[in-house]
């Protein structure tokens, strides 16, 4: 049987992981951190849950797939129920609007909200819609860097209405261009964080992200996002996938054009195909220090990253769901702060994530369990000690000032997770959150493919490699990845 070996247990690693096993590959997977998941982690103080990294489920059927893939009925590992609620904004202004899953019932209320023609928000949703269909078999399902994809009738077809893409226009004009009110305009702008790029430079083609969270339905996983992880670390041991725990990759070796194996901190191992699940730059740059770098992928701007607080607060908000949008009121400004002066607006937004709202264990009795989150530059040698000390006080006077409470006086306990410490637990570079940002229209272009060009039996999966971050592009890369790797 022949050997590969993944690097790296975050959830694009497992995946990979679970693929290869069912390709027939004896599969180990090396893990610097004593636990699986990655970025989809969780942490418990003081009685209170907190999911960690990603907060956001959409596309379940890409989680199911993986236990489909091994004769195993997902619902004896893993269940998650869909939200009527996608999410609650709220404005300093007072203004308030919660988005609902039903896309007919959020045509009627923004239009009633915002005063926009509900013809205009039906035909601004049918686009992205569209841009969606035109593009996913490419961008999402298959290899960008293969030229087999682009000799394909859905390929060709795509390219003869590449124009109503938007790729030459930004996110935020294409908005500006469907509606008028700029609170409607900054609701469809903020999808552009979920790559972690501005809308304001990324292109207008991100538009079709809200057709993904609107079409597909946004979720909560029975036990918290980390369960998404851990439902999947559970079947690759069931069936036979190896974990190595607190054994750190320092090397990954190769001959000539073929990788030869890995060097960890305890060991050498020998593998027919490696897969690394690391950060690209950091893949390159600790594992792979004597081959030929890509500096032209590794050069470019990366995500944004984040500094969150995880706040345990002692009094329940019925106003709160179990995603929150606080509304900065300087939304231009802001990301200008994180994106050219890599620093943080004295008037962030604020997104809260409560899940306690689906799960009340995850809270001691009239409590809730605050993940508060602000969009934050990658680290590049700011005092963050100053930087998260001013942050603080803003994102409490903003929550003060819009949910009308004192809400230092109700924090019960408080861990905060910032680009540093992003960076040090996962191999993140700078802390980017989605590896490169998109603030250009040839971004998933430059992104690093699947596969390497040097080596003939190495891979790469997770967020900084092709089609991107985020929890459903992470399990497309590991299935774009080994789906070029032949059955053992």
């Amino acid at each position: 049987m022949k050997k590969a070996i993944v690097i790296g247990a975050g959830i694009a690693g497992i995946a990979s992981a679970l693929r290869l096993k069912n390709k027939g590959y004896d599969v180990t997977v090396f893990e610097a951190n004593a636990y699986a998941g990655g970025k989809l982690h969780a942490i418990n103080q003081n009685g209170f849950r907190f999911d960690v990294g990603p907060s956001l489920f959409t596309m379940p059927h890409l989680v199911d797939d993986l236990f489909h893939l091994h004769g195993v009925n997902p619902r004896d590992y893993f269940n998650y129920s869909q939200k009527e609620v996608v999410c609650n904004y709220f404005w300093s202004d007072g203004t308030t609007f919660s988005v609902p899953a039903d896309k007919q019932e959020f045509v009627q209320r923004a239009s009633e909200k915002f005063g926009a023609p509900s013809s205009f928000v039906r035909q601004y949703l049918d686009r992205n819609q569209k841009k969606y269909d035109l593009t996913a078999d490419i961008f999402l399902n298959k290899s960008l860097h293969r030229w087999s994809t682009y000799f394909s009738w859905n390929t060709f077809k795509s390219l003869l209405q590449s124009g109503k893409l938007d790729i030459d226009k930004t996110l935020n004009e294409v908005n500006q261009q469907y509606f008028e009110h700029p609170k409607l305009v900054q609701l469809f702008n903020r999808y552009a964080t979920y790559n972690g790029s501005s809308p304001y430079v990324t292109p207008g083609i991100m538009s079709m992200i809200p057709h993904l969270e609107m079409h597909f339905g946004t979720f909560h996983p029975k036990g918290g996002m980390h369960e998404i992880s851990q439902s999947l670390f559970r079947l690759a041991e069931k069936v036979g996938v190896t974990f190595q725990f607190n054994e750190a990759v320092t090397s990954i070796d190769y001959q000539q054009s073929r990788v030869t194996g890995i060097t960890t901190t305890s060991g050498s191992y020998a593998a027919d195909v490696v897969v690394s699940n690391m950060d690209v730059f950091s893949t390159y740059k600790h594992l792979l220090k004597s081959a030929k770098q890509p500096y032209k992928i590794l050069r470019q701007e990366r995500s944004s990253s984040a500094l969150i607080f995880y706040w345990g607060i002692n009094q329940l908000f019925p106003q709160l769901d179990l995603h929150n949008i606080l509304f900065s009121d300087h939304y231009q400004d802001e990301f200008k702060e994180i994106f050219e002066n890599k620093s943080l607006h004295d008037d962030p937004t604020i997104y809260i994530h409560i899940t306690s709202k689906e799960d009340p264990n995850d809270a001691p009795a009239n409590c809730e369990n605050w993940f508060v989150m602000i969009n934050a530059p990658g680290n590049v040698g700011q005092d963050w000690s100053a930087l998260i000390a001013k942050a603080r006080a803003n994102v409490i006077r903003k929550i003060n000032q819009v949910l009308c409470t004192d809400i230092e006086k109700l924090i019960l306990t408080e861990s905060i997770l910032d680009p540093i410490l992003i960076e040090r637990q996962t191999k993140s570079h700078q802390g980017s959150l989605y590896g490169t940002s998109s603030n250009s229209k040839f971004a998933a272009f430059w992104r690093h493919p699947n596969f390497s060009n040097q080596f003939d039996n190495l891979y790469f999966c997770g967020g900084s490699v092709h089609p991107g971050g985020g929890i459903p592009l992470c399990l497309l890369s590991a299935k774009i990845a080994t789906e070029q790797i032949k059955s053992s």
